[in-house]
């Protein structure tokens, strides 16, 4: 399931686009199948290499062009080992949060980005977030867990601030705030209780099946409990 919106990012055939934080590589297989020449950029090694073979099995079974240029790195956010204006779309999804120099990583975010390019930026939206903080300390206080909580206005200011420009936003997953809450109300790590099994089993029916009865729940209660903040950014011209 995307938490980006590939039309409004703009990410389509012949477009250059870093998935930073590519984790398994959802936006990064969207972006392929869509036409788009993708870069997977991620810190684990263990995160890179599924998404390697993910991409190769892909090709293998002609969900991608053969001539696909879609290739996965590993590496550090905060020093991207590429040129200036290098790619004409970024997807960072639920990154910004986990570093600790996330202005560092903004101001490489901008510098790769092509003037006129689209950054499309998500992070946990902050009132269903500060919940989450608010019943679990073992919910962000894990190794590579959540070290911030963003006001959409702090957003925009820092990434404004290294030259990009908001043009648009919206929620995402409203069904999945209520299942973190759960979550962290009876134990982040009771993944196997039996009212966090059964909301899971639920969540996996809406990502495989999509009915139209989870769909339009999922629109009506966007703009109210989604749990992602989405918003788009351009660079200057």
């Amino acid at each position: 399931m995307l938490t980006v919106d590939l039309r409004r990012a703009r990410i389509g055939p012949g477009s250059r686009v870093l998935d930073l934080g590519c984790g398994g590589g959802r936006h990064a297989f969207a972006a392929a199948k869509a036409g788009a020449a993708v870069v997977a950029f991620d810190a684990d090694a263990g995160e890179c290499a599924t998404v390697a073979a993910t991409l190769a099995a892909m090709r293998d079974a002609g969900e991608l062009d053969a001539s696909s240029r879609s290739s996965v790195l590993r590496g550090d956010a905060t020093a991207l080992p590429f040129p200036d204006a290098s790619f004409d779309r970024v997807v960072a999804a639920e990154v910004l949060e986990h570093l600790l120099d996330d202005r560092a990583a903004m101001a490489e975010l901008a510098r790769v980005l092509r003037p006129g390019g689209v950054l499309a930026v998500t992070v946990p939206r902050y009132w269903p977030e500060v919940v989450n903080w608010a019943l679990s300390h073992e919910y962000h206080e894990v190794e590579g867990g959540h070290v911030r909580i963003y006001r959409r206005s702090q957003l925009c200011e820092r990434l404004g601030s290294v030259g990009l420009r908001s043009v648009g936003s919206h929620h995402a997953h409203a069904l999945h705030a209520p299942y973190w809450w759960l979550r962290c109300l009876v134990g982040v790590s009771r993944a196997d209780h039996p009212l966090v099994a059964a909301y899971h089993r639920l969540l996996v029916w809406d990502i495989v099946k999509a009915p139209r009865v989870t769909r339009t729940a999922e629109r009506i209660l966007g703009p109210v409990l989604g749990k992602s903040l989405v918003v788009y950014f351009e660079r200057a011209g």
